[in-house]
């Protein structure tokens, strides 16, 4: 079987930068095991794995544009620091807040005693992203698995490694990998404090408290 949408595929991958640091890999850990064709993964990774089979081996360098886009200075913005009610914030936090266009995560870049400045971009927007993947598995989906939009049991959700955090609906997540993988502990009124990944996007299972 060949990967295909709605098919699940398990992948072990590394992602380097344009310098060859490892930005994320599941060499020696869990690996990653998505729905294909849901926008899990970034949009150049998916359309590379498209009609692949299992065994399969390759590397793709993937330009800002087909992974989490280019940096956008307009995303960058100072908030009153009492929009966050008294809860205690400090430089590298992320909140996925609330605003006109959905839910966006943010990650705080400075801390003042009159504001917040925080920046949406994702943490690798203008980074060119350099994959080493291995298909290691493609079988059918369930028709749960089908209806719900995500892998169930011990192989899916849970395992965010390369979830893509889309620039429509700006989901955060882990580095093609995932979100810190996906584990989003913290607080929120509006804004859900949590983690960052990065091979893509809208994994399953958060876990945050809002405030």
């Amino acid at each position: 079987m060949k990967v295909a949408p709605l098919s699940v595929v398990t992948l072990e991958y590394t992602v380097t930068d344009e310098h060859g640091e490892v930005i994320d890999s599941t060499i020696g850990k869990e690996p990653l095991v998505y729905l294909h064709g849901t926008r899990y993964l970034v949009s150049g990774l998916e359309a590379e794995l498209e009609g692949r089979a299992v065994g399969e081996a390759f590397e793709v360098t993937l330009a800002p544009a087909q992974a989490y886009g280019e940096y956008d200075e307009t995303l960058v913005q100072e908030v009153p620091g009492e929009l966050f009610d008294g809860m205690e914030v400090s430089e590298g936090d992320t909140f996925v807040a609330e605003t006109d266009d959905g839910h966006r995560p943010v990650t705080v870049v400075e801390v003042s005693e009159e504001f917040v400045k925080v920046d949406g971009n994702h943490p690798l927007a203008g980074v060119t992203l350099r994959f080493k993947v291995e298909i290691q598995d493609v079988r059918a989906a369930t028709a749960e698995e089908l209806a719900h939009g995500h892998v169930h049991g011990d192989e899916g959700c849970g395992h965010d490694h390369g979830h893509d955090h889309d620039h429509d609906d700006h989901q955060h997540g882990g580095c093609c990998g995932g979100a810190g993988h996906g584990h989003d502990h913290g607080h929120d009124h509006g804004a859900e404090k949590g983690h960052g990944g990065c091979c893509g996007g809208g994994g399953c299972g958060g876990k945050g408290h809002q405030h």
